[in-house]
């Protein structure tokens, strides 16, 4: 199949979808469960994302060791940011750990 006609698809069923919610306005009234429900979508979608890239970087399997930077630098950026709750603090540190890592200065 033309990627042409894939990415002319999955745009038109994006801008369907959004339309649709923007055209129904104020008329659709949802449940307080899927009020909640939909409050978890960005959070899910966003790990459903980085998950992969951070357990198999290299698409070949799971590299759960110390030599995976991304591990290491998602690992630090869980503790900083439970820890201090600072956005910025979290991301800076995070990477600064990635490319450290990924350089070979820290192992």
């Amino acid at each position: 199949m033309n990627p042409l006609f894939i990415i002319i698809g999955m745009a038109g069923v994006t801008y369907l979808t959004k339309a649709l919610v923007l055209l129904a306005g104020e008329r659709v009234r949802f449940s307080p469960a899927v009020r909640t429900a939909l409050g978890f979508v960005p959070v899910t979608v966003l790990t459903a994302i980085i998950s992969p890239m951070v357990l198999a970087p290299h698409h070949v399997g799971l590299e759960l060791s110390w030599r995976n930077p991304q591990l290491v630098a998602a690992t630090v950026a869980i503790v900083v940011s439970a820890w201090t709750r600072h956005m910025l603090l979290t991301i800076a540190l995070a990477l600064a750990v990635f490319f450290a890592w990924q350089y070979g200065l820290l192992h």
